[in-house]
C-alpha cells in the first residue's frame, strides 16, 4: 500500500483534513499518512526539512503520494526531494490535486491496494463530483494524469461515437493489461481520462470522426497500445454504420403492426426505497447486490444473440471502478448503500444527459437501468413479468425490452420521447408494437388503452371495436401493399409519382421492394466504415453495385454530406461551438475540395454506364451552386444535377438557385429543424420539430411553385404514407423513402385522387396536429 504525505501552511488544516479522510476507511486498512504542516502548531509556513522527514516516514515500496496546498508548499516539497535518498525520490509523486478532496479520494483508493498511478488519478479527480453538481464544465472529462511513456492516435469510426458498448469493450481490454492507459480527444481537447473507467471513457463524448490520443505507461505498455489500435480498427467491436434513423420522433413503430390495444400495465418511475433499513453491514449488502445484479445481466447477455453487447455495456457500468470507489467512500462516511448508490448513479445519468450527441444523451437510460436493478436487489423489490396488455413505462430500458413476453404484451407505450434508446432498438427488433413520447397522460393501472403509432395517438378508454377493426385493416393493408409493390404509383386522377429508396448500403438497395430507383444514396454512410478515403475506383464499384441492385433504375448520389451529426472518420473537422450552424455539406469542401473532386470523377464514370443524378447538400447561396457546377465540370450525357433544399434561405430563393439545374430535392429533416429552431433528437423540443408544421409545408409549396425544375423529397416525411400523399398533392414529383415503407406509400398513392387532398387548408392550418387531422385516412 502506498504512503501519503500532506504538506500545508496550516497545521490545523492538515490535521483536520487527515481526520476527515481517515473516517472514510477502517483503521486496519488505512494507508500511512504523514503531515508536514506549519512551522509549528500555530505558525503558518512550510519547512522543506519537515517535508523530507514526512516523506521518509510515509515511505513504501509501492510509492509515496505528496499532496500540497499552495505557493511555498510546492517549493518546499520540491526542495525536500533533495534531502532524501535518491532511490526514494524515484517512487515519490507530487500531485496538484485539491488538498481536501484529493486526500479523501487518495486515502479511499489507496486502502484498496491500488497502484500509485491509480491513486494519483483518483486524487486528481477529487473536484469532479463538486464540479458536476455545481455545473462547472467538463467535470468528468478532464483529469490530471501521469505522463505516458508511449502514445498512439486512433480514429473513432462508430456511427454514434464511443458510446456505452464500444466504451465497455475498450475498458475491459485496458483492464486486462498491466498498464495505465489514458484517452484524450484531440478534436475537442477533452482529457486525458482514465481509459480503465467506463464513466470516464463514455462521458468523454468522443464522436464519430474524432481522433483519440491513447497514452500508456507500465510494464505492458506496448501490448496494451497494440491491442487498442486493433480494437479501433474493428470499430471498437461495433458493426459498420448503417443508414440514418427514420422513425418519427412522435411515435416509433416496430417491425410488426403500429397499432395496439389492451389493459394498461403501469410501471412506476422510481424504485420504492421507503422500506429500506440501513444496518452495520452496508458494504457487505452492496457487494452482495452487485453479485446478484451482475448475474442477472450476464444471463440476459448470454440469452441474447443480437443484443448481448447492450448488456455487456451495462455490466461494465455496474463494475466501473470510478463510481464504485465513490460509493464505497460514501458508505464508509456513513451513507446507506441505497443512498450512496442512487446519488452516484443519478449524477452519472445527469452527466450523460448533458452530452452534445443525442445518441449519447439517451445512454442515460442505461445508467438508470443499472441504478434501478441494484436498488431493487437491495430493497427486495422483485419485479414480476408484466401481465397481458400494454406496458406503460417512463422510459424503456434494454433489459425490459429483451425480457418481456412478446406473446403476452400487446405493445409498449413509452412516456419519454426518443427513438435511439437501447430499449427502443431491442423492442423494434422483436417486432413489438411501440410508441414513444406519450408524455404525462394519466393512465390508471388496468384501464384499457390503445395507441396508433402511425398518427402518434395514445388513448385511454378507446373505442375497442374501432381499434380492433383498425388492427385488422392494417394487417390486410400491409399484406396487400407487399403483393402490389412493383406496380407504379399512379393516382386515381392519373398522376404517376416515382417512389424511390433511400440507400445507405448496397444491401438497402438489394432489399428495396417496389423502388423506382434511389432518390438518395448517402455516400457518407456508404463509406462510413472507412478510416481512409475511398479511391475513385472503389467509389465507382460501390455506386455500380447500388445501380445493379436496383436493376439499372436511376440513382441519385448525394455528395459527401458531413458536419453536424455526420462526421467522416477520414476527414476530421475542427471543433465548432454549434456544428449544425457551421461547416456542413458543401461548405466543408469549398476550403478542402480534393475529396469532393475525386467523388465527382467517380460519379461521372458511373454515369456513362447507368442513369445517375448527382446532388449537392446544404446549399444556401447561388455562389455555392455556381461553384459546385464548376467543380463538376463537363458531364456525360444523362447525368442530371441538383441540390438539396434544407435551409429556409434556399427554399425562399429557389428560383435563383435552381437556374441551370435539372432538379431539387427537399431534405425535410433539416428543413424542419432549421425552420422550427428545434433539434428533433432533443426530447425536450422534439414535438416542435414536426415536418407537417404548416410553416414547413409553406416552404415546400413555395419550392414547388417557383423552382421551375423537378422537385423531389428525400426526408422522413416521404416515408410516411399520409404525409407522402400530401407532398404529392402539393406537386412533389418524386418521393424517396426507407425501403420497408415503399409498398405502403405506393399503395396509398394509388388509392388517392390528389385533387381531393385539402392542400389549401393544410397550408393555412393552425399546427401540425390540425394538418394530420386533415390528411388522415
Amino acid at each position: 500500500m502506498i504512503g501519503i504525505v500532506v504538506v500545508s501552511h496550516s497545521h490545523a488544516l492538515a490535521t483536520a483534513a487527515v481526520g476527515l479522510a481517515a473516517e472514510m476507511v477502517a483503521d486496519d486498512n488505512r494507508p500511512v499518512i504523514a503531515v508536514a504542516a506549519g512551522l509549528d502548531e500555530k505558525t503558518f509556513g512550510t519547512d522543506a526539512m519537515a517535508v523530507s522527514e514526512a516523506i521518509t516516514a510515509a515511505d513504501s515500496p509501492d510509492g509515496v503520494l505528496v499532496l500540497l496546498d499552495l505557493g511555498s508548499a510546492v517549493l518546499s516539497a520540491e526542495m525536500a526531494l533533495e534531502f532524501v535518498d535518491p532511490s526514494l525520490v524515484e517512487r515519490v509523486r507530487l500531485s496538484s490535486a485539491p488538498l481536501v478532496e484529493g486526500l479523501v479520494a487518495a486515502v479511499v483508493t489507496a486502502s484498496t491496494g491500488a497502484s500509485l498511478d491509480a491513486v494519483v488519478a483518483e486524487a486528481s479527480r477529487g473536484l469532479a463530483a463538486k464540479q458536476e453538481h455545481l455545473g462547472d464544465s467538463n467535470a468528468l472529462q478532464t483529469e490530471a494524469l501521469a505522463a505516458s511513456d508511449q502514445t498512439i492516435e486512433v480514429a473513432v469510426s462508430n456511427e454514434h461515437g464511443l458510446h456505452a458498448r464500444p466504451a465497455a469493450r475498450l475498458v475491459a481490454l485496458v483492464n486486462s493489461f498491466d498498464a495505465v492507459v489514458t484517452l484524450t480527444d484531440l478534436d475537442t481537447g477533452r482529457g486525458p481520462v482514465d481509459a480503465g473507467s467506463l464513466s470516464m471513457v463514455a462521458t468523454l463524448n468522443a464522436l464519430q470522426g474524432h481522433r483519440l490520443q491513447v497514452g500508456a505507461s507500465g510494464p505492458q505498455t506496448a501490448e496494451a497500445l497494440a491491442a487498442i489500435a486493433n480494437l479501433a480498427e474493428q470499430n471498437f467491436g461495433d458493426s459498420p454504420p448503417a443508414g440514418d434513423a427514420t422513425d418519427s420522433a412522435v411515435g416509433a413503430s416496430g417491425s410488426g403492426l403500429d397499432v395496439a390495444i389492451g389493459p394498461a400495465v403501469v410501471v412506476d418511475a422510481e424504485v420504492d426505497l421507503s422500506g429500506y433499513s440501513p444496518g452495520d453491514d452496508e458494504q457487505r449488502r452492496l457487494e452482495e447486490a452487485l453479485d446478484v445484479a451482475g448475474g442477472q445481466l450476464e444471463r440476459l447477455r448470454d440469452g441474447s444473440t443480437e443484443h448481448g453487447g447492450i448488456f455487456d455495456a451495462q455490466l461494465a457500468m455496474l463494475r466501473d471502478r470510478k463510481p464504485l470507489g465513490d460509493i464505497r467512500a460514501a458508505i464508509s462516511a456513513g451513507e446507506s448503500a441505497v443512498a450512496a448508490w442512487k446519488q452516484t448513479y443519478d449524477k452519472l445519468a445527469r452527466v450523460f444527459e448533458g452530452l452534445d450527441d443525442a445518441y449519447q444523451r439517451e445512454r442515460a437510460q442505461d445508467v438508470r437501468s443499472v441504478r434501478d436493478r441494484v436498488l431493487r436487489v437491495l430493497t427486495g423489490d422483485v419485479v414480476e413479468g408484466p401481465a397481458e396488455g400494454i406496458l406503460v413505462v417512463p422510459e424503456l430500458d434494454a433489459a425490459t425490452a429483451a425480457t418481456v413476453d412478446a406473446g403476452r404484451v400487446a405493445g409498449i407505450a413509452v412516456r419519454a420521447a426518443g427513438t435511439t434508446g437501447h430499449g427502443v432498438i431491442v423492442a423494434r427488433s422483436r417486432g413489438i408494437p411501440l410508441i414513444t413520447g406519450i408524455g404525462d397522460v394519466a393512465v390508471p393501472a388496468g384501464a384499457i388503452v390503445a395507441f396508433d403509432a402511425r398518427y402518434g395517438s395514445f388513448e385511454v378508454a378507446p373505442d375497442e371495436v374501432t381499434i380492433q377493426a383498425t388492427i385488422a385493416e392494417r394487417r390486410a393493408e400491409r399484406d396487400q401493399a407487399a403483393a402490389l409493390a412493383d406496380r407504379p404509383a399512379t393516382t386515381v386522377d392519373g398522376r404517376t409519382v416515382d417512389v424511390l429508396v433511400n440507400v445507405g448500403s448496397v444491401q438497402d438497395a438489394v432489399d428495396a421492394r417496389g423502388a423506382d430507383g434511389s432518390g438518395l444514396v448517402r455516400t457518407e454512410v456508404l463509406f462510413g466504415d472507412r478510416r481512409t478515403p475511398p479511391s475513385v475506383l472503389e467509389q465507382v464499384e460501390r455506386f455500380r453495385a447500388v445501380a445493379t441492385a436496383l436493376q439499372g433504375k436511376p440513382i441519385t448520389i448525394r455528395t459527401w454530406d458531413i458536419g453536424g451529426d455526420k462526421p467522416l472518420p477520414f476527414l476530421p473537422q475542427d471543433h465548432e461551438a454549434n456544428p449544425f450552424l457551421g461547416e456542413r455539406g458543401i461548405r466543408v469542401f469549398r476550403r478542402r475540395p480534393q475529396l469532393l473532386r475525386e467523388q465527382l470523377e467517380a460519379i461521372r464514370q458511373v454515369a456513362t454506364e447507368t442513369p445517375v443524378h448527382v446532388m449537392f447538400p446544404m446549399v444556401t447561396t447561388a455562389d455555392e451552386v455556381a461553384w459546385a457546377l464548376d467543380e463538376l465540370g463537363p458531364r456525360p450525357d444523362g447525368l442530371e444535377v441538383g441540390i438539396m433544399v434544407e435551409v429556409p434561405a434556399a427554399a425562399l430563393r429557389i428560383e435563383t438557385l435552381a437556374k441551370g439545374l435539372d432538379f431539387v430535392s427537399i431534405g425535410t429533416n433539416d428543413l424542419t429543424q432549421y425552420t422550427t429552431a428545434a433539434d428533433r433528437t432533443n426530447s425536450a423540443v422534439a414535438p416542435l420539430a414536426d415536418g407537417l408544421d404548416p410553416a414547413v409545408l409553406q416552404l415546400i409549396d413555395h419550392v414547388v411553385r417557383n423552382a421551375g425544375v423537378r422537385v423531389a423529397v428525400c426526408g422522413d416525411l416521404a416515408s410516411d404514407p399520409q404525409s407522402a400523399v400530401l407532398l404529392a398533392a402539393l406537386g412533389v414529383q418524386e418521393l424517396s423513402a426507407v425501403g420497408p415503407q415503399i409498398p405502403l406509400v405506393k399503395a396509398l398513392l394509388r388509392q388517392t385522387d390528389l385533387a381531393q387532398v385539402p392542400t389549401a387548408q393544410a397550408l393555412k392550418a393552425r399546427d401540425a396536429t390540425e394538418v394530420r387531422q386533415l390528411v388522415r385516412r
